[in-house]
């Protein structure tokens, strides 16, 4: 099944969304003329609240694409989101599936189709303490593998400011500003031709977060990490230090 959405529900997300972003964000944008006119392409972002996907949203649409995220299957089922998630035409998450592969066909078709995916390579917020990029999933690198679309890192400061991750109230005053910058696009030419095994796709991912972190890093005046805080590894280490104490 090819990619689909409605122009009519695109341009009244639009007409809403566009004003109302402008009051509530100052803008510091720059590299805009990195995001592709035409073409399936992947913008890889780091997360860092609730509040920056509208807001980043925003910038790819002011850079002349319309911007398409990734959503749980579930919303697409909604009385009041379902419509709007639909007609839109954001890609479906089937989490339940048995393949990473699989779960990821949609986006893929909507690649193909020439549309503009706006990811979040870590799957969530940052936890690293001091709001660095994480390490990533390998989804970005697997559908630009696949389809050859282009990856361009993009990296935003100031949206958590807003709405900070893990609170419930908008902070709108004083009026914040969102600093974002798109980056070349990154050259994975070394991992195309190559089996997609898990070591590729690790490598390719590596590549991808650490120009996402450069570019945060140039918007904060600061050097980032040579090693991205892993929190599946950290996760791991709070367990075992549990079970240590458990067993002690």
């Amino acid at each position: 099944m090819s990619h689909d959405y409605s122009p009519s529900w695109r341009r009244l997300s639009i007409a809403i969304l566009r004003p109302l972003l402008f009051a509530l964000l100052k803008r510091d944008w720059k590299g805009r003329n990195n995001v592709p006119r035409e073409g399936g392409v992947i913008i890889a972002a780091n997360h860092l609240s609730w509040a920056d996907p509208l807001a980043l949203a925003h910038y790819v649409y002011e850079s002349g694409r319309y911007p398409v995220y990734l959503a749980k299957s579930a919303l697409f089922d909604a009385k009041i989101v379902g419509p709007v998630v639909r007609g839109t035409g954001q890609i479906p998450v089937y989490r339940d599936r048995a393949d990473s592969g699989g779960a990821l066909k949609p986006a893929e078709e909507a690649l193909r189709a020439g549309e503009c995916l706006i990811f979040y390579p870590e799957g969530t917020c940052t936890r690293d303490p001091e709001m660095w990029p994480m390490t990533g999933q390998t989804g970005v690198a697997r559908l630009a593998l696949a389809t050859g679309a282009k990856v361009v890192p993009v990296a935003h400061w100031g949206a958590q400011k807003l709405w900070p991750y893990g609170t419930k109230r908008l902070r709108p005053f004083p009026r914040k500003t969102m600093h974002v910058v798109a980056g070349p696009a990154i050259d994975l030419s070394a991992y195309v031709g190559q089996p997609v095994t898990k070591e590729v796709l690790h490598a390719a991912t590596s590549e991808i977060m650490h120009a996402i972190a450069g570019l945060v890093g140039e918007l904060r005046g600061e050097k980032p990490p040579e090693q991205l805080y892993d929190h599946h590894k950290a996760i791991k280490e709070r367990r075992d230090k549990v079970e240590r104490k458990r067993a002690s």
